[in-house]
């Protein structure tokens, strides 16, 4: 794994990626390194996706960089969708952008001859996920909600509406239960971490572990 990791690392990742991609779709479940933005065309060498997520409309999917999206997991892009640097997506999480839940009664059996652009009663809305946010195993994001940065989503939460940043929301529907900020200070006496946080602005006025112990 050393070999093959230092030469994903070289120019070849590129060429490994394409090829990971056309061997996932006859293999079992596994991590699918790589993943070039529809938009920008950018090529995101550290973005780990499993064959088995389903994408929906990927030309409206903007995925960055760092970014983890495990088994068996819904990404419907269809109205838009957004998941911005470094987030983690559990395994059996469905994001929607659409849905039907309204237009199938109201339309009922002339439901399949209107485009769903026209469909009265349907629900749409984009979706954007800030960077290093992780939504947890079965969770269920819902169309039009806009979810912070640095967020925490419990496993099996039912997100129905805007979440702000730094938020840990559990639930079904979903609840804010705290904040990660707090949640992640027990951690940064160590110098390194506090090093590598993610979030420099709300380190600022904090001191560093090693002045503290000076």
């Amino acid at each position: 794994m050393k070999i093959l990791e230092r030469l994903y690392r070289s120019p070849l990742g590129y060429l490994m990626s394409m090829v990971a991609h056309q061997y996932a779709k006859l293999h079992q479940p596994f991590m699918v390194y790589g993943y070039t933005n529809p938009g920008t065309k950018a090529f995101h060498k550290y973005t780990r996706i499993s064959s088995t997520t389903v994408i929906l409309s990927k030309n409206k999917l903007s995925l960055a960089d760092h970014v983890w999206v495990w088994h068996y997991s819904v990404l419907d892009a269809t109205e838009g969708l957004t998941i911005e640097e470094g987030c983690q997506i559990g395994a059996w999480v469905g994001i929607f952008t659409h849905g039907s839940q309204n237009s199938i009664r109201l339309l009922g059996k002339q439901y399949v001859d209107i485009p769903h652009i026209n469909r009265k009663g349907y629900t749409r809305g984009s979706v954007k996920i800030g960077a290093y946010t992780f939504i947890g195993a079965g969770a269920i994001v819902l169309p039009g909600v806009k979810i912070g940065k640095g967020c925490l989503i419990g496993a099996a939460t039912l997100v129905t509406k805007d979440v702000p940043d730094y938020s840990i929301v559990a639930g079904i529907p979903g609840q804010i239960k705290g904040s990660t900020f707090e949640l992640d200070k027990k951690y940064l006496d160590d110098p390194e971490l506090f090093e590598m946080y993610y979030e420099r602005s709300l380190l600022q006025g904090i001191k560093t572990p090693s002045s503290k112990e000076g």
